[in-house]
């Protein structure tokens, strides 16, 4: 049975993550340090459905406590790191910059020097399509140059990848990078757009529509992004011998077993039709109240995810109507409506 450790365990995607690995048959070690971002009492639930089963154990820590990560790895059998463990939200990073240093520089920090003295298989770490930041040309390319972030939060992890980078290099430990795109579903952060349209559609309150609507997003139906996520496990990037021998559209590193993968439906959809998704789920038309564009964020994602195929031969394709409706059949039964 292989073990893998999952940072970020009692996190949103983190869950789902665990879920399918134990799914899978791996033993899981799952760390988070339950911090009070949002309500606690949800990533206690996400975390009480892992331990129902035998193959899940819970650490709760702060990643970048120093050598907590490098003692459990010393002590544990670990063939497969996720790092997903980071401070989330592009307005956030905004208000609380330090936050992101802490959990998204330090932690992956540690993590790194953690994976340095007891190599894994494989590291898997968590980026974003918020890397992409001002970029024009779409669908994003993993071998697009990603020298324009956005948000503070986007900066933290184009540093992530650089980091990760220069330690693969170093150090020959294989690491993939997975940019995913605006993740939602099930046991969603409360912050998150989907449960805040529910929230306000449920209490007849208007919804805030930012960039008077005129927005487009790659949504991911989380399950989708978690398959893709396992998929890459056995897709362990080795250095190249030149850069020759790179195929076309790969991201691989010419010096480093590394490379950057896109996790993404591959579909920019209109805000709008996202939101007749969630309206014709519940039942209900949302009042709207149309906003200015946030700072920091951007009109449009749209990965392109065809190294994700050509490694994988995977590719998500739930639509936004089939999620939504799932989305909603659980926040009916979650927040108890009717």
């Amino acid at each position: 049975m292989r073990t893998a450790l999952v940072t970020g365990s009692a996190g949103f995607i983190g869950y789902f993550t665990c879920k399918r690995l134990l799914e899978a048959g791996f033993r899981v070690i799952g760390v988070d340090a339950m911090t009070d971002y949002y309500d606690v009492s949800l990533k206690e639930r996400r975390h009480a459905m892992l331990l129902q089963g035998p193959n899940f154990s819970a650490i709760n820590a702060r990643i970048e406590e120093p050598d907590m990560l490098k003692n459990l790895l010393r002590d544990e059998q670990i063939d497969v790191v996720v790092h997903l463990a980071a401070q989330a939200g592009v307005r956030y990073s905004i208000e609380d910059p330090k936050s992101y240093v802490q959990a998204n520089l330090l932690g992956a920090y540690e993590l790194l020097e953690a994976v340095r003295a007891h190599k894994p298989g494989h590291v898997l770490m968590a980026s974003t399509s918020s890397v992409y930041g001002a970029n024009t040309q779409m669908p994003y390319k993993e071998t697009d140059k990603v020298d324009t972030q956005m948000s503070f939060y986007a900066a933290t992890k184009k540093a992530n990848e650089a980091m990760a980078h220069s330690y693969a290099h170093l150090y020959d430990i294989p690491t993939t990078m997975f940019r995913f795109f605006t993740v939602y579903g099930p046991w969603g952060r409360p912050d998150m757009a989907p449960i805040r349209f529910a929230k306000a559609i449920y209490a007849d309150e208007p919804i805030d529509i930012y960039n008077h609507g005129k927005m487009k997003r790659d949504f991911t139906y989380v399950e989708d992004l978690v398959e893709g996520i396992l998929r890459l496990i056995d897709a362990v990037p080795v250095r190249p011998a030149s850069e020759d021998d790179i195929e076309e559209g790969d991201s691989l590193s010419a010096v480093a077993p590394f490379r950057q993968v896109n996790i993404g439906n591959a579909e920019p959809v209109p805000l709008m039709e996202f939101i007749a998704a969630m309206e014709s789920a519940i039942g209900v038309e949302a009042k709207k109240n149309y906003m200015d564009i946030q700072p920091g964020d951007v009109p449009a994602t749209w990965a392109d995810t065809a190294l994700l195929k050509r490694l994988t031969g995977y590719a998500p394709s739930t639509s936004v109507q089939t999620g939504a409706a799932k989305f909603v059949e659980w926040y009916k039964e979650h927040y108890n409506q009717g």
